[in-house]
This record gives C-alpha cells, sequence and structure tokens, in this order.
C-alpha cells in the first residue's frame, strides 16, 4: 500500500519539500496531483532524516502548499523502450512528441543506467567512419570512445553534428546495425526543426532515435534528456547488437541547467558558480560509453560542447578534457576563412586512434600518413609565424614548399563542404597527393618501404596545378587514381 502526503511545507523555483516522509529513496519517482486534479511528476534529490527535496519536472506554477497531493512510486525514472524508437522523436523526459502515439514497450529502464563491471569492459578497436577527412584520419573516431567537439559561438558545429549523423557507418560485415541516438538540449525551435528536417531529407530518419529539449522547457528536462538518449542507446547496442553513435549537443546548455538547479538547491557553488559535483556528474554521462564482454553492440559517444568566450579552460570543456579519450576542436579563424568543416587539426586528438586503425581496420598506412600529416602542418604553422617577421619572399625554398602544402591542405583536406562524404581510402588517397608535394626527404615520419609505394611527386604536382581552385575535379581525380 502506497501512501499519499497532503499539502507542502515549501515551494522553491522547481522545488518543494515535504515533511514526515519515511522509507524515501534518493532519485524515486514521486507522482503530484494538483489541486485541479492534473498529475505532475517528480524525483526525489535531496533528503534529510524525514525531510525530502522533490525535483518536480513540469515546474511548480500553480501548486497549493495546503491542498497538493504527493505519493511516492517506488523507483527511480524510467526509460520504455523497444526496437520501435528508432525513427521516433521524443521529449528531452522521453515522451513521443512527433504525433505518431506511445512506444509498444518490452521493458522499462533505468535512466541512470545500470552499474558496469569495470572487468567486464572491452578496449574498444575498430572505427567508426564520419566521412569527413579531418576526422577519420586524423583524429578517428574509435567504437566505444567518447570522442567531445569543442565549438565556440558562431561555429557550424550543428551543421557538422547534421553531417556525421548522415554519413557515419560502420563495416557490416558481420551482419550488425548501426543506428544514431540524436539528443539536442537547450535548443530553440528553428534549430530542433533544422535537426529533424534534415534528418527526414536525408534519408536517415529510420536509423534515428532523437531526444529533444528545446529552451523553453523546463531546466528539469534538460538534465534528463542525455540521462533518457544513453538508456536508448544501451538498450539498442547491449539487447538489440548494435553499434550506436550517441551525438548529444549542447554540453553547456545541460551544466547551465546543472548550475540553476543546484543553485535553488542551495548548494555551495564551486568554480564560475558550477557546482562541485559538476566533474562526477559529467562523468556519470562520459563513462556509459563503450564495448562489454558478451555484447555485439557498442555504444560511441560524441558531446559537442560551446566554450564560451572560445575558452578552452572554462570549467565545462576543461573537466570533459580529463573524462574523455581526445577532442576535436573548430577553430573561428578557419571558419572566417570560409573552410568548412573547421577542425583546428593541432589541439585536436583522439586518445585510442591508434589501436582502432591500420591494417585490418582502415588500411597500413594510416598511421603514418596521419602522423606525416600533423607533422608537416605543424612545421606550416612555425613557418607562416616566420613569414610574419621576415615576409615570405626571404623564405627558403623548403620553406616555401611547406606554405604551398599548408595552402593546399587546408584548401583540399580540411575544407571538403557539407555534401562530400569521402571513405577512408578516398581521404588517405588525398593525404597522400598532399604529401607529395613536399620533398621526399622531408617526410621522416614515414618508412622508405611505405614512401616507395604511395609517394608520387609528379602526379601531386601535376594534378594540383590543372585542378588549384576547384575541389570538385580533385575529388573526381582522386575516385578515379
Amino acid at each position: 500500500m502506497s501512501l499519499q502526503y497532503l499539502g507542502l511545507n515549501e515551494i522553491n523555483g522547481p522545488l518543494v519539500v515535504l515533511d514526515h516522509v519515511k522509507d524515501a529513496s534518493y532519485d524515486e519517482m514521486v507522482e503530484i496531483m494538483c489541486q485541479d486534479g492534473s498529475k505532475r511528476l517528480g524525483r526525489i534529490v535531496q533528503i534529510e532524516g524525514e525531510r525530502v527535496v522533490v525535483q518536480v519536472f513540469e515546474g511548480t506554477n500553480t501548486l497549493s502548499l495546503s491542498n497538493t497531493k504527493t505519493r511516492l512510486l517506488g523507483h527511480p525514472m524510467e526509460l520504455p523502450v523497444s526496437r520501435e524508437i528508432l525513427g521516433r522523436v521524443f521529449s528531452g523526459a522521453g515522451k513521443p512528441i512527433d504525433g505518431l502515439g506511445d512506444i509498444y514497450a518490452t521493458k522499462s529502464m533505468d535512466i541512470n543506467g545500470q552499474p558496469l563491471n569495470p572487468v567486464s569492459r572491452v578496449y574498444p578497436r575498430n572505427y567508426i567512419n564520419t566521412g569527413i577527412s579531418s576526422i577519420d584520419c586524423l583524429t578517428t573516431l574509435i567504437r566505444g570512445q567518447k570522442l567531445p567537439i569543442f565549438s565556440g559561438s558562431g561555429l557550424p558545429h550543428n551543421q557538422l553534428a547534421v553531417q556525421i549523423v548522415k554519413q557515419a557507418k560502420v563495416a557490416d560485415d558481420e551482419g550488425k546495425g548501426f543506428g544514431v541516438v540524436f539528443a539536442a538540449m537547450g535548443v530553440t525551435n528553428d534549430v530542433a526543426d533544422y535537426f529533424k528536417r534534415s534528418f527526414e531529407e536525408a534519408g536517415v530518419m529510420e536509423r534515428v532515435v532523437m531526444f529533444l529539449n528545446l529552451s523553453n522547457d523546463p531546466i528539469i528536462e534538460r538534465i534528463l534528456t542525455p540521462r533518457c538518449a544513453l538508456t536508448a542507446a544501451e538498450y539498442l547496442a547491449y539487447e538489440q547488437d548494435m553499434h550506436v553513435l550517441v551525438i548529444y549537443t549542447d554540453v553547456t546548455s545541460y551544466c547551465e541547467a546543472l548550475r540553476e538547479f543546484s543553485s535553488s538547491k542551495g548548494e555551495i557553488p564551486g568554480r564560475k558558480g558550477y557546482p562541485g559535483y559538476l566533474y562526477s556528474d559529467l562523468a556519470s554521462l562520459y563513462e556509459r560509453a563503450g564495448m562489454i564482454k558478451d555484447a555485439n553492440g557498442s555504444v560511441t559517444q560524441i558531446p559537442i560542447l560551446t566554450m564560451p568566450n572560445n575558452d578552452i579552460t572554462h570549467p565545462v570543456p576543461d573537466l570533459t578534457g580529463y573524462i574523455t579519450e581526445g577532442q576535436i576542436t573548430l577553430d573561428p579563424e578557419l571558419n572566417s576563412m570560409g573552410i568548412y568543416p573547421p577542425v583546428s587539426v593541432l589541439p585536436s586528438l583522439s586518445r585510442l586512434m591508434k589501436d582502432g586503425i591500420g591494417e585490418g581496420f582502415t588500411r597500413a598506412d594510416h598511421s603514418s600518413v596521419s602522423n606525416q600529416l600533423f607533422a608537416a602542418y605543424a612545421h606550416v604553422q612555425d613557418v607562416r609565424s616566420l613569414t610574419s617577421v621576415i615576409g615570405e619572399d626571404e623564405l627558403s625554398d623548403i620553406d616555401k614548399k611547406y606554405m604551398q602544402f599548408g595552402r593546399l591542405f587546408e584548401e583540399h583536406f580540411l575544407n571538403q563542404g557539407f555534401e562530400t562524404n569521402r571513405s577512408i581510402e578516398e581521404t588517405l588517397d588525398l593525404g597522400w597527393l598532399l604529401l607529395s608535394v613536399l620533398p621526399k626527404s622531408e617526410l621522416d615520419r614515414i618508412d622508405n618501404a611505405v614512401l616507395d609505394v604511395y609517394y608520387n611527386h609528379d602526379k601531386a604536382l601535376q594534378i594540383f596545378n590543372i585542378i588549384e581552385d576547384s575541389i570538385v575535379e580533385l575529388e573526381q581525380a582522386i575516385h578515379n587514381g
């Protein structure tokens, strides 16, 4: 028999306080019946003896201190799941909002996730192909990895997220499926419509599960959104044997909601007003990526966050960098040059990349190409700094070659456009063409045996001279060999 409590002791923003509540549990769901007969849901977020604090999802407007009835439901928040969630659109709290009715659930899962024994985790191997050269070649996304995108105000991270959803795929040689769980937090109506319309027009909606939390939705729902998305991903990965890519944007909006919620509870703020437990809270999301024994699927995460004032030392990117296995950084300067996607190569990295590329995964020369491109582009930055002091005319012949390489690298490798989907072979072949612009003696990160197979200086100069400013023709030349 469940008890029903009459009246509230206190209402504070999205929180209500009840006294004399026995046998309550942290994170337990609560049903609140308003004076007009309508019902709202909440969850217990704080317990002090027999005094509990309840977080109300739909807000506390019109709640009465004297006539509100509260009932504890005896379980944490759960998400109803089945294979039918593919192709559906949900609110941030997991309610269907696409007009197609409720989900016929095979089970309900705790949105906080199941505790995983670290011993049962499998080291991530193999890769997910995004069709974007700067990611696939230089910061390869490995199945089971968590690889965030660090963006800034005005940068095209939404377009990049859509392009990854449209193009991402895995090798399907063992009959395994691939799906995407996409969660948007605190976005405006036009951005939410852009995401839905883009997926539908690209014809990929049947393998996408969407969770949308709008900017005018309650902040409490924003805190639930990534947990609902990850729960759906875990179900598809571990019970439906799918490789699932989870993309959620914007983590900064989530953290700001967490800060507002923490402030309403009266907690002592930490750095820049964020709660002191921000690190562990983010870890509870990011660490749900991975692969486990006896499961054929995997959960891979690409969280997207905007850095306030492009400050990478801000608490959100700073803590994210500690937890995750690398980052992809977008550059405002490249974006102002019209380069898309504006991936800043040098501060970007993928720490698990070395174990998921090479022979049997991508191609045997992948590691060599990646290391040499990175080293050559790093030298380009040094030469550009020198040029700003002495002028380009005073550079050595080798340095002028590096300047040419840097320009071609940005125009043809980084800049590929929104509609271009490159295979890993096309990306690596393009990398070799660019490296072949440099003298062979400068390619000191590659074995001579590999150089003899792929290096072709004359061919590179011929192609880049003919199609200097034409990305389309360059793509055709690479595709045709």
